[in-house]
């Protein structure tokens, strides 16, 4: 979120070669458009954005650019999709908003390259206005920090309500099969895309 578009400086660049080296992938999620770009071209390995939305879906910093998201399919690498606030802007986002932005990477990165990166626990929220009460004060603090990205808000949760505890992953597989996707596209987006990549690196 600074405000100029600066790419991989020279000591960027070491820590990519290092990262190789010692075969600890390279997460570029919290990245910029043009370090992500640069640390992608450089990495002799596959690189991950292992949490993320996409920005052409939803307009937000945190989410990438098709540009972010092809060429790191196209260097072998994954993309994680996550289950938090900027899947959407100005309201809570929903299972079905985590689908549109699964389908819209499938569609730039290809089915081998998608997979799911939630940026959160698989915890059930069982009193959710404690946990309102909590969340309020953590996004009070996060903007007095200079750190709050654009879309969190203390009334929308970081999490998806409607995919909640540990039959989320479930859940999402009967939402996506409702949608027409097979069970093979199914598993690589729940794991085995991943893994395959994850493998690729620290073999």
């Amino acid at each position: 979120m600074v405000p100029t578009n600066r790419g991989l400086t020279p000591f960027g660049h070491d820590v990519v070669a290092e990262l190789n080296r010692h075969r600890v992938v390279v997460d570029l999620s919290h990245s910029g458009e043009q370090i992500c770009l640069d640390a992608t071209a450089a990495s002799k390995a596959p690189v991950m954005i292992t949490h993320t939305g996409c920005r052409a879906v939803t307009d937000l910093p945190r989410n990438k650019s098709d540009k972010e998201l092809r060429r790191v399919a196209d260097q072998g690498g994954f993309v994680g999709i996550y289950f938090m606030p900027f899947l959407a802007t100005g309201r809570q986002p929903t299972a079905e908003d985590l689908i549109r932005h699964i389908e819209h990477a499938i569609d730039i990165c290809g089915e081998d390259h998608v997979g799911i990166g939630t940026d959160g626990s698989v915890t059930q929220i069982d009193h959710m206005a404690d946990y309102l009460k909590e969340l309020e004060d953590e996004v009070r603090q996060r903007r007095a920090a200079g750190i709050s990205a654009p879309g969190e808000r203390p009334d929308i949760v970081p999490f998806l309500p409607d995919l909640m505890g540990v039959d989320k992953f479930r859940r999402l597989a009967d939402l996506l099969a409702r949608r027409g996707h097979n069970s093979g596209r199914i598993e690589k987006i729940l794991g085995t895309n991943f893994l395959r990549v994850a493998d690729s690196v620290w073999a």
